[in-house]
Order: structure tokens, then C-alpha cells, then sequence
């Protein structure tokens, strides 16, 4: 009894086994991963098939420990598979959780894009590669024109829904490559890596396009009934002689954000940079 009690033991587990297995393979994304995860749990069913086999088909009681040892091997077994997918599948949710808490640190809650932690940390990185292999980097800094008075005519919560409909349009609009940032208040950082100050400012007139072309509040929530439009001002600076770092960068596409203001809004100007001598 002791032999037949190992092994159907044994396949119980593998039978408990599937279950972690199953719910690896239909949480994982499709992929290598989870084909192989799919391999597995087929190996497992037909591992279990074995168990059943050798249930039925083995000679009679077993009493010698050396006769113990193929039993006692299908148990272990049985054991392995569970210990191994329920381990897994722990795993990977804890993994999946700690991804979704390090997205949450990075990430501002109310728009979506990338917080200002993030952008200190990414704009050392993509200063130093664009440095070190002779790219070009180019910052556009964005501000939307008299933010102040959707605040004080609609209300905060209005404001904060263009906030957020601006975070939505401006991930939409930009390429897998570029980091969108708040960078404080109304203000949008986007950093374009690998691209030239006339690039970028074809891309900042795209994003300026885009922003005043959109409603990003509709009229069911603002006070007059009327869909909500908003412009930007856009500044953009580039890597050059006189920028040759980080804070360099994001000043000077401070003080072009500001030509811009300065200028009747509603534009995108560049910070244009003189040669070195």
C-alpha cells in the first residue's frame, strides 16, 4: 500500500501542479516565455498520464526499500512539478507588482507622463550617450497660454481634466523614443533623443497643432456649455556648442519658451545657438 500510496500522492500533486501552470500561461503576455510555459504544462498532463499508467499496470505490494525507490521518485517528482509552478507563478506576480509600483513612482498621477524624478534621471543618460557617440539631443519645453484663467472660469477639476486630456494627446502625438516629463504645474518637458533642432521643431509645431486643434475638456463639463480649447507656447533647444549639458539644455529651452510667451504665444519658437569660435 505504501508504493501505490506514494504514487497516487504523487499524481495528486501533479494534478495540483496544472493549476499554478494554467494560470502562468494565461496571465503571461504572448511570447517565447509562454510558449515554453505552455510546453510545460503539457509535459506535466502527460507526466501525469505516466502516474496513471503505473498505478495500473504495477505488480503487486512493494515492502523492500529498494522497491520503494521508483514510487518514491514518482512522489518527489509530483512534489517538484508543484513546488516549481506554484514558486513561478508567485514569482511572477511579484515581479508584476513591483514593475506597477516602480511605473507609479515614475509616473505623474494626474497626466500620465513621466514625473520629474524620472526626467533627472533620463536626461544625465541621454546627455551622456549623445555626447559620447556625437548625437544630436534636443529638449521642447511646453507651456498651455493663460492656464490660469480655465482654473479660475471652470474650476480646478476642469483644469485638471485638461491636465490630463493634455498628457493623453501629447503621448499620442510623440514617438516611442521620446520622454514626455511634467516638469512643473502646466509645463511639459519633451526630450527627443537623437534628433536635430529642425526636427524638433517640426515636431513641436505638430505637438502646438495638436493642442489647439483638440477639445481636451467637452461641454458637458465646462460652465458655458462649449468645448474647451487650449493653446501652447513651445520653446526648443538642441545640444550645441553652448549647451553641453543637462540644466544648460533645459535653460535654454526655458528662455526660448519664454521668446515665445514674449512673442504673442500660441508658437514655437527655438533657442538658436551661435558657433563656437
Amino acid at each position: 500500500m505504501l508504493a501505490t500510496g506514494l504514487v497516487a500522492f504523487g499524481a495528486g500533486l501533479m494534478i495540483a501542479a496544472l493549476v499554478p501552470a494554467g494560470r502562468i500561461v494565461g496571465e503571461l503576455p504572448g511570447g517565447t516565455v509562454r510558449r515554453h510555459w505552455q510546453v510545460l504544462a503539457v509535459l506535466i498532463f502527460f507526466s501525469l498520464a505516466a502516474y496513471v499508467a503505473y498505478l495500473v499496470t504495477a505488480p503487486g505490494e512493494r515492502t523492500a526499500v529498494t522497491e520503494l525507490l521508483v514510487p518514491a521518485a514518482f512522489f518527489l517528482g509530483g512534489y517538484f512539478a508543484l513546488l516549481v509552478t506554484t514558486v513561478s507563478l508567485q514569482t511572477a506576480r511579484d515581479v508584476r507588482r513591483m514593475a506597477a509600483l516602480e511605473a507609479q513612482s515614475i509616473t505623474d498621477p494626474l497626466m500620465g507622463v513621466y514625473n520629474r524624478r524620472h526626467l533627472d534621471r533620463r536626461l544625465e543618460e541621454e546627455v551622456d550617450e549623445a555626447r559620447r557617440y556625437g548625437l544630436p539631443l534636443s529638449a521642447l519645453l511646453l507651456d498651455l497660454d493663460h492656464f490660469k484663467q480655465v482654473n479660475d472660469v471652470h474650476g480646478h477639476a476642469v483644469g485638471d481634466r485638461v491636465l490630463h486630456g493634455l498628457g493623453e494627446l501629447l503621448l499620442d502625438a510623440v514617438r516611442k523614443s521620446d520622454i514626455v516629463t511634467r516638469y512643473g504645474g502646466e509645463e511639459i518637458l519633451v526630450l527627443a533623443p537623437h534628433t536635430p533642432l529642425e526636427d524638433a521643431c517640426l515636431l513641436a509645431e505638430r505637438l502646438r497643432s495638436a493642442v489647439e486643434s483638440k477639445p481636451l475638456v467637452p461641454p458637458s463639463n465646462t460652465k458655458d456649455g462649449r468645448s474647451l480649447r487650449v493653446t501652447a507656447s513651445i520653446g526648443v533647444a538642441a545640444l550645441g556648442p553652448e549647451v553641453s549639458d543637462g540644466p544648460a539644455l533645459l535653460k535654454a529651452a526655458d528662455e526660448a519658451l519664454y521668446r515665445a510667451k514674449d512673442a504673442g504665444r500660441n508658437r514655437v519658437v527655438p533657442r538658436r545657438l551661435v558657433a563656437a569660435a
